[in-house]
């Protein structure tokens, strides 16, 4: 069956177009976990993306990517802020509660991007260490839309740590009965894996489903998670 009529058949699959915003500030971070190095970025909002195996070509096409889509190069952080958090691929993050703070005559205000992304990284670092169930973050959505978004921010708000959800499951939620597939097309355009829970979406016969960060690190989540049993090697 060709593109264009799978498209017609099911019009949510269509590619969905961000919201066009006044370019805005934000910052961004490499850490290392368990699956391997993500790319944290956040804006003035919260959160705006993960990006898998965030090696440095990797690293360098999401930056360049992200500049154009919110319009701006992202902010470098003073590595003068007190109780900031290194990060050898970015510069110096602030940490949440510096950047809340009142600063002091002689020092600039942290941008806020600058405390969402310190917060991020530490709570997916408190994720992988096995203490964090639930993220509180602040997150921006702007870098997906429509059904996308809807089908995202259900699986945010109702599929908690250690659950999983069908694809059919989840569109039968949004409301879509017919849009099972259209929303495994919305879990892999998913900006914020880990943080909003894409892994956690399988297939309702009991297969795992696919996933953009690639089999093995959904299995990973999934064992972190106790979902599935933790590999024996």
């Amino acid at each position: 069956m060709s593109a264009e009529r799978q498209t017609q058949r099911d019009p949510r699959q269509r590619p969905e177009q961000p919201e066009r915003r006044d370019a805005r500030a934000w910052a961004w971070a490499v850490r290392a976990t368990p699956i391997g190095p993500l790319l944290l970025a956040a804006t003035d909002e919260g959160l705006a993306q993960v990006v898998f195996h965030a090696e440095e070509k990797t690293a360098a096409e999401a930056v360049a990517r992200l500049t154009r889509r919110l319009g701006a190069e992202p902010m470098a952080v003073s590595s003068a802020v007190p109780g900031s958090v290194p990060s050898a691929d970015s510069g110096t993050v602030a940490t949440a509660e510096s950047a809340d703070s009142t600063d002091s005559a002689d020092s600039a205000p942290v941008p806020r991007c600058a405390g969402h992304l310190a917060e991020a990284i530490r709570q997916v670092e408190s994720y992988f260490a096995g203490d964090t169930k639930a993220f509180t973050l602040s997150l921006d959505w702007s870098l997906t839309a429509g059904f996308n978004r809807r089908v995202l921010r259900e699986l945010a708000a109702h599929v908690p740590f250690g659950t999983v959800v069908g694809y059919q499951d989840l569109a039968d939620r949004v409301g879509e009965p017919g849009a099972a597939r259209a929303v495994g097309v919305a879990m892999g355009s998913n900006p914020l894996p880990v943080v909003v829970a894409c892994h956690r979406v399988v297939e309702s016969g009991g297969g795992i489903g696919g996933f953009g960060g690639g089999l093995e690190t959904k299995r990973t989540l999934l064992a972190l998670e106790g979902v599935l049993p933790q590999p024996l090697f």
